[in-house]
């Protein structure tokens, strides 16, 4: 993973974003690069207890979803946000190999990612 370009700050202003993600530190570096891209970072979600609730209630305009959270999988958020109408992105080591079937023309990123590429994904969730 790598910082945003700094000409990229501030291109996601105001957007709302749900991280939900176990590893603290991969959860550090999301909420500082989003942050310094303009997003409001809600959570980071380290259970599935806690990414469940922010899914169904918080106000937002998208997710970063990892599939695999504390050994479980991530697959009864996306439903949720799914349902919701709201976009997400799978950002996981398991890459596409990793997804459900009704979930393959979602976007994925492998870890480790470029940064980059998340912003060129959620740039499009205006």
């Amino acid at each position: 993973m790598m910082t945003p370009d700094p000409k990229n700050a501030g291109v996601l202003e105001g957007l709302r974003v749900l991280i939900v993600e176990d590893e603290a530190l991969i959860a550090s570096f999301l909420e500082d690069a989003l942050t310094d891209l303009g997003c409001e970072v809600i959570g980071p979600a380290s259970n599935m207890n806690d990414a469940l609730r922010l899914a169904r209630e918080a106000a937002i305009d998208g997710a970063g979803l990892d599939i695999n959270i504390a050994g479980e999988k991530v697959y009864a958020v996306a439903d949720i946000l799914a349902e919701r109408g709201l976009p997400f992105v799978f950002m996981t080591g398991y890459g596409k190999a990793g997804l459900r079937e009704s979930d393959r023309g979602r976007p994925v990123l492998q870890k480790p990612y470029n940064i980059e590429q998340l912003v060129k994904i959620m740039t499009q969730w205006r």
